[in-house]
């Protein structure tokens, strides 16, 4: 059964950097279009970056755009989530997602898009 699992979270003060990673077991990545999500506590969950199967486009939330990079390794079948200058209102549970209905697809910020989402890895920037 195919998995995604996050890393890299943690405690990271405003305006520090943390790196995520999200790799894949029963899939390979490469074929697919990935996306970051994130929820917050009482908030709905949002999308914040994607990027094409083969990592050469993205595109980002207009509340992460030039903070956040999001990039991949398809030979080690992992993608990863770079965030700089982190604010406090980045507080939340960051899933990484398969844009799986549609092979070698753009990146996407449409939710509905996604079939496939990890189980999460918690972010919390502290003043």
């Amino acid at each position: 059964q195919a998995q995604l699992v996050e890393s890299g979270g943690g405690v990271v003060q405003a305006g520090g950097s943390l790196r995520l990673s999200c790799t894949a077991t029963g899939r390979i990545l490469s074929s697919y279009a990935m996306g970051w999500f994130r929820q917050a506590p009482g908030k709905e969950r949002e999308i914040v970056a994607s990027i094409n199967w083969s990592g050469t486009n993205t595109d980002y939330a207009d509340s992460v755009k030039g903070r956040f990079f999001t990039s991949r390794d398809n030979a080690k079948n992992t993608v990863y989530l770079q965030m700089n200058a982190l604010k406090l209102e980045d507080t939340a549970v960051y899933y990484c997602a398969t844009a799986g209905f549609s092979d070698y697809g753009d990146p996407t910020l449409v939710p509905d898009e996604y079939d496939l989402w990890g189980q999460g890895t918690q972010v919390t920037v502290s003043s």
